[in-house]
């Protein structure tokens, strides 16, 4: 694992959470129906997490001498509320991936406050997730 490898790989995570924010504020505008007041207010308010995420990668980018990515991820079209939900889902579980995958790589290079930091990542990432599968497990298909 090299400095520089580390950096690509928090400029994957800084896309995805550049990707998350866009998702959630579309998603936000585009839930429809008799949950929608609650469903715009729980995916608007995951937008300040998202943010802060992406400013934290995008600042540790710059710390280990790097250019932070300014281009997300493709956020995936979804056209009903349930679409938009696993969709977050799946990008939720993505992101505690590679935050795993990352914190492991910054314990190779002895980066401790990165680690604990992408472990507290994890953790959120995780809240988001379990909050989703509840929102889908009597969700109607």
């Amino acid at each position: 694992m090299t400095k520089e490898a580390l950096i690509v790989g928090l400029n994957k995570d800084l896309a995805g959470e550049l990707s998350a924010v866009i998702q959630y504020l579309t998603y936000a505008a585009k839930v429809t129906g008799p949950y929608r007041p609650q469903l715009a207010q729980f995916l608007l308010a995951e937008v300040v997490e998202e943010q802060g995420h992406a400013q934290f990668l995008a600042n540790k980018v710059v710390a280990l001498g790097g250019e932070p990515i300014t281009v997300p991820r493709e956020v995936p079209s979804a056209r009903s509320n349930r679409e938009m939900l696993e969709e977050i889902l799946s990008a939720e579980r993505q992101a505690i991936a590679d935050y795993i995958e990352r914190a492991g790589q910054a314990e190779e290079l002895g980066e401790k406050g990165l680690v604990v930091q992408l472990e507290d990542m994890v953790r959120d990432e995780t809240q988001h997730a379990e909050e989703t599968e509840r929102i889908l497990k009597d969700w109607p298909l």
